[in-house]
């Protein structure tokens, strides 16, 4: 029997690297795509011997075509974290909308099953904790995380019109904190940031007084919500994500154990807009698709952080602040 195949976007991300792995394990035809803007060939580079993986380094913002037969689309190319948001917000923007809209059709003319990655930042700055699906969110749309939260609010929308009008079969995941081997060391996000500063000997750097909340789930976990939500029939938005809330200042004081360090917690202005809270209600997870997270943060961080050790020294010492500075 021939393999299904499915095109992955944003193929060289983090999550979308797992997805490949993932799919091709699954015994998948895997067809990736990236233009780069932030993806690393060498997530991916270990796939390119396989017969049944191919890639295709292209922007979906531009028209996108797959030769042949395609059964489902996961569309996760896009910017996903401050620092690159901001650096880029026009090319944030047209991802979210341009490329979902040629990602759409496409899966419409092939007949495609299509999975959109959307996120907790739907909410905003909620007024709700935990947030379930059907809270509405609080969002700023001409503050400087805008860009990415309308992106992925505007991605639902349009992904939503496609299924009701066109009767085209699609999922939305909207995914909460998630972490693990081939994160950027230095992409803005605090699991990432706190480990770059114990690893070169710095204070960690907390906005506010680091009473915010996150809830951070490990990357396999977050894996396998994917798979199932894209082979479930259930169409309307669901979040995966791990319920297990924790302060920022908490979380610092983890990173400062766990890297055997003497590092200080130091409080730095908070960023604008940034949420104070964040905890995926898992409910529908759980009940639909018989999911919830298994990696625990303690065991999660571990292999997290051998990772981060094993980077080249020039990519550890590499530092970018770019939002914080603007903000």
């Amino acid at each position: 029997m021939a393999r299904k195949r499915i095109l992955i976007t944003g193929a060289a991300g983090f999550l979308g690297s797992h997805l490949c792995d993932r799919f091709i394990k699954e015994d998948y035809h895997v067809i990736g795509m990236d233009n780069l803007i932030t993806g690393d060939l060498r997530n991916i580079e270990h796939l390119f011997k396989l017969e049944n993986f191919e890639f295709y380094n292209h922007d979906v913002s531009k028209f996108v075509y797959v030769p042949g037969e395609l059964h489902y689309i996961l569309h996760f190319a896009s910017p996903a974290s401050p620092i690159d948001y901001l650096k880029i917000p026009i090319q944030t923007l047209k991802v979210g909308s341009l490329g979902t809209h040629n990602l759409l059709g496409l899966a419409r003319s092939k007949k495609s099953r299509m999975l959109i990655a959307s996120t907790s930042e739907v909410y905003g700055d909620p007024n709700v904790n935990p947030q379930p699906e059907e809270y509405w969110g609080n969002v700023n749309p001409v503050g400087p995380r805008g860009v990415y939260d309308e992106a992925k609010r505007f991605q639902e929308a349009i992904t939503m019109a496609y299924h009701t009008f066109h009767g085209l079969e699609t999922r939305i995941v909207r995914i909460f904190n998630t972490y693990g081997p081939r994160m950027r060391l230095n992409d803005g996000r605090v699991l990432p940031a706190f480990i770059g500063q114990a690893l070169r000997g710095e204070s960690l750097t907390m906005f506010g007084d680091g009473s915010q909340t996150r809830s951070f789930c490990y990357v396999d976990d977050l894996i396998e919500g994917i798979y199932r939500l894209l082979h479930s029939d259930y169409a309307q938005p669901m979040n995966i994500g791990n319920p297990d809330e924790i302060t920022i200042r908490q979380f610092g004081e983890e990173i400062i154990k766990l890297t055997g360090t003497d590092q200080q917690l130091i409080s730095l202005p908070l960023p604008t807009d940034d949420p104070k809270q964040r905890r995926p209600d898992i409910t529908k997870a759980r009940a639909i698709l018989g999911w919830e997270p298994k990696v625990s943060r303690s065991e999660g961080l571990k292999i997290t952080y051998e990772y981060f050790k094993s980077l080249p020294e020039k990519e550890i010492q590499h530092k970018d602040f770019t939002y914080y500075n603007k903000n």
